[in-house]
């Protein structure tokens, strides 16, 4: 898909529309504004017209989108439409500057020649009064506080939950869920799903809350996976953050796996912000598993039925967060073994001491 899209991608980026256009013509055809592939080439196509000054047949375009199937360009075509059918406003006369022509302009000889009369037959300027010590603009303060506490409200009320789960030695399962406490889609839910749109996540938006789910995987694609989604995250929240250390080691005993999982997230430049909310949450886990934790203590949630034991790691902005644990994931096979293994010994035993009693063996009645 991107193969296609690249050349008239490339064409918009140019500033050829026309060229883009074009290329497009063909691909429309054979995808319906109901696929994710035609909703993307649409939005294409609306960009291209918006540049060349067709507002009409961009506005067009987008109402074409209405029957997309994929909620996210729905949403954005949603929005390009709302932009572009809103009523132009009128700007007034006197916040434009009008130049005259050199006709209308009056010859500048005469008038320097009067005004330089002007000054010698004007009086010397009184003297300046005498200034104290300057007050504090306190109005102006207000706003620019009440503004700021405006924008950190609106644009840090989201709670972030990761996810990792182990179903088996080796294997690693991640979720993450975004919930806006507004109730609505934020700009940055809606970017960060179309920025993952390829990686092996399913991607559900309902009302604020987004919720990105992959497969269980082999555990290095899955940490590698997490840490790409970290940084994204990061980049569209204009927050540069160090890429995030994630580490799981394992070794097979037989009888079980010994799993040491160590985890460091630098959120130094995260300043704290009211209503943003990071954790971790890791099952099946105990919380004795749990060697380090800061700065920030892990604790422990109360496991609902038929749900396995879940620690949760909460992060803290503005510094270091590290996390460290250690534990055991015991194979049935190999415990089964060992108890099968110790049962046939015991049985071998207490037929020695029968014999050593002078029982004899067992025999065939006569």
């Amino acid at each position: 898909m991107e193969a296609l899209i690249a050349p008239a991608r490339g064409a918009l980026e140019r500033g050829d529309y026309g060229r883009c256009q074009q290329l497009l013509a063909p691909l429309l055809a054979d995808y319906p504004a109901a696929t994710a592939t035609g909703g993307q080439l649409r939005l294409l196509l609306a960009t291209a017209q918006m540049g060349q000054g067709d507002s009409a047949g961009a506005a067009a375009t987008c109402r074409s989108l209405r029957v997309c199937r994929d909620a996210t360009l729905r949403a954005q075509a949603k929005d390009l439409q709302e932009v572009l059918e809103a009523p132009a406003l009128e700007r007034p006369r006197e916040w434009s500057m009008t130049l005259p022509t050199l006709s209308e302009m009056k010859p500048l000889e005469g008038q320097v020649q009067s005004l330089a009369r002007r000054r010698r037959r004007l009086p010397p300027p009184p003297p300046a009064p005498p200034t104290g010590p300057t007050s504090a603009p306190l109005g102006f303060a207000l706003v620019a506080i009440v503004l700021l506490l405006v924008t950190v409200l609106l644009g840090g009320c989201v709670d972030l939950q990761t996810s990792l789960r182990f179903p088996a030695p080796g294997r690693l399962q991640i979720s993450q869920t975004s919930l806006s406490s507004t109730g609505r889609p934020l700009p940055w839910q809606r970017q960060l799903a179309a920025e993952l749109r390829d990686a092996p996540l399913q991607a559900k938006q309902t009302l604020g809350r987004l919720q990105l789910r992959a497969k269980a995987m082999p555990a290095a694609q899955a940490l590698a996976l997490l840490s790409s989604t970290i940084e994204r995250g990061a980049q569209l929240a204009a927050v540069d953050l160090p890429p995030p250390q994630f580490s799981l080691q394992e070794r097979n005993w037989l009888l079980g796996v010994r799993q040491q999982f160590t985890a460091e997230i630098d959120l130094t430049a995260l300043q704290p912000l009211p209503g943003l909310r990071l954790s971790v949450d890791l099952a099946p886990l105990p919380l004795r598993a749990v060697r380090q934790a800061e700065p920030l203590p892990a604790v422990a949630l109360r496991p609902r039925s038929n749900e396995a034991a879940t620690v949760r790691w909460t992060l803290q902005p503005g510094t270091l967060n590290q996390l460290r644990v250690s534990c055991w994931r015991w194979s049935r096979l190999g415990v089964g073994s060992l108890l099968i293994a110790l049962a046939l010994a015991l049985v071998a035993l207490l037929q020695r001491l029968k014999l050593a009693a002078g029982f004899g063996p067992p025999q065939l009645p006569a």
